[in-house]
């Protein structure tokens, strides 16, 4: 008898999870779904549209996104007040890397090198340049370095396609690539970018 009521309780028990699993056009059954698709946040902004966000919510009303901001902070963000110094949005609302790769007009305009034109930042960008941009470039910008030698076409950067091109412009390239120069955001980080621009100028000028 007993082992009829474990066989018949086991049963059940397998019957309820495969209930809840997900088949078809359901999907499935889960505890606090919340957990699983929570709402993720934009750090240094807030919602405060009251008819937005309603994607997942546990208020009658559907305005657990909204209700979910921070409503009370003067910054209107969901963070704490930034560090000082902080790197701030730019006025388009456009971080470096999240303009699009072919928008060089538009990197040229907007982005700013936070680094000052010191002696120091040069030379810490001539070190960064002999190691990752010479062999293409030269140690001249001339487009003459062993392998630009081989793959001929590295413009010089004192030429006239490029000797005007802002900062904004050679940071964008470097971050993104163009034509055949490949992508060096994986090697260099921002700043030793915004170093390597310092130093380039420098070559556009010669």
């Amino acid at each position: 008898m007993h082992q009829k009521l474990n066989i018949a309780i086991v049963l059940v028990y397998c019957i309820f999870l495969a209930a809840c699993g997900a088949k078809g056009d359901h999907t499935g059954y889960e505890y606090a779904p919340q957990m699983y698709h929570s709402v993720p946040y934009e750090g240094l902004s807030q919602v405060t549209d009251e008819g937005a966000g309603q994607l997942i919510s546990n208020r009658e009303d559907g305005k657990g996104e909204f209700f979910n901001s921070n409503p009370h902070n003067p910054n209107r963000m969901n963070m704490r007040q930034p560090p000082e110094h902080t790197v701030s949005r730019n006025p388009y609302g456009l971080l470096p890397n999240n303009i699009h790769k072919d928008s060089f007009a538009l990197a040229e305009r907007i982005l700013k090198n936070p680094l000052p034109e010191t002696a120091e930042i040069l030379d810490e960008g001539l070190v960064l340049y002999n190691r990752f941009c010479t062999h293409c470039h030269g140690s001249t910008g001339a487009g003459d370095g062993l392998v630009g030698q081989v793959y001929l076409g590295v413009t010089p950067y004192n030429s006239a396609a490029v000797k005007d091109k802002g900062e904004g412009h050679l940071y964008h390239v470097i971050t993104h690539g163009k034509g055949r120069m490949l992508s060096h955001a994986s090697q260099l980080q921002p700043m030793e970018r915004w170093k390597i621009v310092r130093y380039v100028q420098t070559l556009q000028k010669q």
